[in-house]
């Protein structure tokens, strides 16, 4: 059994379900579901990022969020609640293929019936569906893809055709002009799937595109004690939390603390995001 978080601070401004009283005394406190849009998801994403804003180490075989953790058990506990409220999990084709054996399920880490219970009490699919974000479709073979679940690509015209060439049983979300559009998918998945939850894995790119398309309610933030850097060329770089995109000085989004939680050296950051005016990028 874990031992409790330490709760630091909650200042929740949610109304919709919360947790039961078994996994409330863990997480000390409550998270509470935002409400759920009528033309999207509710989005929110999930992170283990460094003291200095790394993500991964972007090396053989310290690729993942556990070399950042260091395979933290309240980290893991938290990606396991996270994924259980989910109905959906997004990430990217690259995550895909750095994490071929991944399952995205909730127990994966941590196989406690818990979560499975929480699943069925919010009337979810014992397995979330797994939406695959990429332009040209070249989408890995992975475990992920094999089990029991529904399974969606956003990509383009030609990226659908590719991919369905090698995975025939993903439903391709195509956007118009040979461009991703993801608020036309995030409909689709919500009016005509049923999608009314979304949690991100994706990476960096990922959470740039999400940020830059005002599609994120909720981040969920774990920061480790652990400082990764960044090496010179040729050296790989080291991603960071958001990539691929910048924002204007004048309205860059915003975080509004939700929660603030402690297990050990490791902080846990539950938060609300807040777009200002249209995204501007530099």
């Amino acid at each position: 059994m874990i031992s409790p978080f330490t709760l630091l601070f909650e200042e929740e401004p949610n109304h919709g379900p919360g947790l039961p009283a078994e996994l409330r005394a863990i997480y000390s406190g409550d998270w509470r579901l935002p409400a759920i849009p009528a033309h999207r998801p509710a989005v929110w994403t999930n992170f283990v990022i460094s003291h200095d804003g790394r993500i991964a180490f972007n090396q053989p075989g310290w690729n993942g969020g556990n070399a950042i953790s260091r395979n933290s058990r309240h980290d893991h506990w938290l990606m396991e609640l996270v994924r259980a409220r989910a109905d959906a999990i997004l990430a990217g084709a690259a995550t895909l293929r750095a994490a071929r054996r991944h399952r995205w399920a909730a127990g994966e880490l941590i196989d406690w019936p818990a979560f499975a219970a929480l699943r069925a009490s919010e009337e979810r699919p014992p397995l979330p569906a797994l939406v695959i974000l990429s332009a040209t479709g070249d989408v890995p073979a992975a475990t992920a893809l094999t089990l029991p679940r529904s399974l969606f690509l956003i990509t383009t015209a030609h990226g659908a055709e590719r991919a369905l060439a090698t995975h025939p049983q993903l439903t391709c979300l195509v956007g118009a002009d040979g461009q991703i559009d993801l608020p036309a998918a995030f409909a689709t998945l919500r009016q005509r799937y049923g999608i009314r939850t979304l949690l991100s894995e994706g990476g960096g790119r990922t959470y740039g595109t999400l940020l830059l398309t005002q599609l994120i309610d909720e981040v969920f933030l774990t920061l480790s004690p652990i400082i990764v850097g960044n090496p010179s060329p040729p050296a790989p770089p080291r991603p960071g939390l958001v990539e691929g995109v910048g924002f204007a000085p004048q309205h860059p989004p915003r975080l509004r603390l939700i929660s603030l939680r402690r297990a050990g050296d490791m902080l846990f950051q539950r938060a609300q995001l807040h777009f200002a005016t249209a995204a501007e990028t530099v």
